[in-house]
């Protein structure tokens, strides 16, 4: 059975998807593409640019978001408008002529690329996310695991709590995604502040998995990264039954510029606590850079097989999304056909086991 730890479904994103109004969606898009591994281009001629003017250098907040007519476009695109220029950024695949994903939608993208069951991630930028995932699950039980998702830097507060209960208690949800997005309120407070107690304990009570993916904010650089696994890890260690999946897998900007891991001691520690297990994801990253079938994710996927083992490992592909740089069954493909390295019971862990143990679904 082929699982995929990392997917998504969202409404049209004309729209507010779940957010109190259309313009805060809008915000969270932005900032999602002030630094992205898609590419952008200005529309008039194409020329590829970096989109350094979403942001204002030196604030990584909400509030360093430039004013630039950010709107939801076309054919994958994310557009906006700079001293009467209009760009884009190709967020998502080309083909994708209005941007939305339903679950039927996804299903056929499945079934092509056999692949028998998602894990429905969330996160801002796709909308406030519990009862599409959830509509999703409850309408599909056999193809889709929802997992909830919550304001992370107002955690501590009674409704971003409540939420958790509903998400949990009404919706059905299995999990928790966390992005580690702190942004829309600054970066006084990280994942292991004292205030979020009480949010880590309810997770912990419910036994919910918890799948984090972890930025290098607020300075985008090596030292906040480290420092983050830090705060990850003091919450590992409070949170020993808690059961957490490192979304993305170790960074490779950070730790193997040069096609090999060079994990320091202090972050080696981190991946390797016993409740922490890692995705395999690399196409959606460095599919612009790396040309399929990947060999460069081949050797990084071989190297986690030796540190780690298997038993640690996750394949998520983020789809949609990664579409803009391969199709879906070459996602998965670069692992189930060409990791020759694997044996077949260390792919069907990686491939679908791991998940199916992680989210409690019975294959």
């Amino acid at each position: 059975m082929i699982i995929d730890c990392h997917a998504h479904v969202f409404q049209h994103w004309q729209g507010a998807c779940g957010h109190p109004s259309n313009a805060v969606h809008l915000k969270y898009l932005q900032k999602v593409v002030t630094r992205p591994s898609a590419r952008a281009y200005r529309a008039r001629d194409g020329k590829e640019i970096k989109p350094t003017m979403l942001f204002r250098p030196g604030d990584n907040t909400w509030a360093g978001l430039t004013e630039v007519g950010f709107r939801v476009g076309h054919n994958g695109q994310l557009a906006f408008t700079w001293e009467g220029e209009d760009y884009y950024v190709q967020y998502m695949p080309v083909g994708m002529q209005e941007i939305v994903c339903s679950p039927e939608f996804m299903i056929a993208q499945m079934i092509e690329a056999r692949v028998d069951h998602c894990i429905l991630q969330a996160g801002g930028g796709y909308g406030a996310m519990n009862d599409y995932n959830s509509f999703a699950q409850s309408e599909h039980v056999d193809r889709f695991t929802g997992l909830l998702h919550v304001d992370e830097a107002m955690a501590d507060k009674p409704a971003q709590l409540a939420e958790v209960d509903r998400a949990v208690n009404k919706l059905g949800l299995k999990g928790l995604y966390y992005a580690h997005d702190m942004s829309r309120h600054g970066y006084a407070r990280n994942v292991d502040h004292k205030d979020f107690g009480p949010f880590w304990d309810k997770i912990a009570g419910y036994k919910l998995p918890v799948f984090l993916e972890l930025s290098s904010t607020p300075n985008y650089d090596r030292a906040s990264y480290i420092a983050n696994m830090k705060a990850l890890d003091a919450v590992l260690k409070r949170h020993r039954q808690t059961r957490f999946l490192f979304v993305m897998g170790p960074s490779v900007g950070h730790f193997a510029p040069r096609g090999t891991w060079e994990i320091p001691e202090e972050a080696m520690a981190v991946y390797k606590r016993d409740n922490l297990q890692l995705e395999v994801m690399f196409p959606i990253a460095w599919g612009g850079v790396w040309d399929y079938p990947y060999p460069e994710a081949q050797a990084l996927i071989r190297e986690m097989r030796d540190l780690f083992g298997a038993g640690k490992l996750l394949w998520g592909s983020d789809m949609p999304n990664v579409e803009r740089f391969c199709t879906y069954r070459q996602c998965v493909d670069y692992v189930r056909k060409h990791c020759t390295f694997l044996s077949a019971a260390e792919k069907d862990r990686i491939l679908g086991d791991n998940a199916a143990e992680l989210v409690g679904l019975k294959h």
